[in-house]
């Protein structure tokens, strides 16, 4: 298996750079075909929702549909799937900056009881307590 950067991941969703975006679309098409499948890592992640977010000006429901999208592809696997399809859930149901709520998933995933900040905004979910 190989993983896939977020410029790959980008040049996918947005075909920015058409000549790397032919690449990406021939490669995905392979893939289909073969059943070879590619890892998404949950910094992956980080990075698309800041690159989509700060780059290319997605507002935040774009954002979420494009991860939505990405979940949908049967090759891509992802480091932790029910992360990502919690952060979709999570980025729906409040205002967290999306970064900060894949923050504290992660350490949810790892098992933490909460994740520690200074922000009082996110220790009104329950990922997160305010120090």
């Amino acid at each position: 298996m190989k993983a896939l950067d977020t410029n790959v991941i980008v040049r996918f969703l947005l075909s920015d750079d058409q000549a790397q975006g032919r690449r990406v679309k021939a490669l995905l098409e392979r893939a289909e075909g073969t059943a070879e499948r590619f890892l998404v890592s949950t910094p992956t992640i980080l990075e698309t929702i800041w690159v989509l977010s700060a780059v290319y000006e997605f507002t935040r429901s774009e954002v979420l549909q494009a991860l939505e999208l990405l979940l949908q592809m049967p090759i891509l696997e992802f480091e932790n799937y029910e992360l990502v399809q919690e952060l979709i859930h999570l980025g729906r149901a409040t205002r967290a900056d999306l970064p900060d709520l894949l923050i504290g998933l992660s350490g949810k995933a790892c098992g933490c009881e909460v994740t520690l900040t200074f922000e009082k905004g996110l220790a009104q979910t329950a990922l997160f307590e305010r120090l």
